[in-house]
This record gives structure tokens, C-alpha cells and sequence, in this order.
């Protein structure tokens, strides 16, 4: 079963990388896989396709990983 909204993951700085986040919201078991995921594009930040793993993330951003959505909290 999905949820239509997505999950909260706090982050303790006011950015964190998408390979970061990945693992973090447990949507990648470690770096390699998070940057397969990444590389593959089969991750999209705010509804479009990201293929860096570096990228930044802020506050008020989605990721999406298939069904999974995970929203971007900053403390």
C-alpha cells in the first residue's frame, strides 16, 4: 500500500545530497546502490528525473523512488 503524501525526513543541516538522503530514508541500502538508483534515473527530485547524486537538497523538497516519496524537513 502507498501513501498519497509524502514522508518527512529531517535532516539536522539546511541541505543534505541526494545520495545522502536516499540511504538516510532508507530508499538505498548503501552509497553504491543510491547512486545505481541516481544513475539510472529512477529517482526524481520535485517530480523531475535527477541523475546527479550530489545534488543539493533543501527544506520543502521531494524525492520520489518508484511509489515512495520522502519530503525534506530541515530542523
Amino acid at each position: 500500500m502507498t501513501s498519497a503524501q509524502p514522508q518527512p525526513i529531517t535532516i539536522r543541516d539546511d541541505s543534505i545530497r541526494l545520495g545522502q538522503l536516499l540511504k538516510l530514508a532508507g530508499l538505498a541500502e548503501d552509497g553504491f546502490h543510491a547512486k545505481e538508483l541516481v544513475e539510472n534515473g529512477m529517482v526524481k527530485v520535485n517530480g523531475d528525473i535527477e541523475t546527479r547524486r550530489g545534488k543539493q537538497l533543501h527544506g520543502g523538497d521531494v524525492v520520489t523512488l518508484g511509489e515512495e516519496s520522502v519530503v525534506v524537513e530541515a530542523e
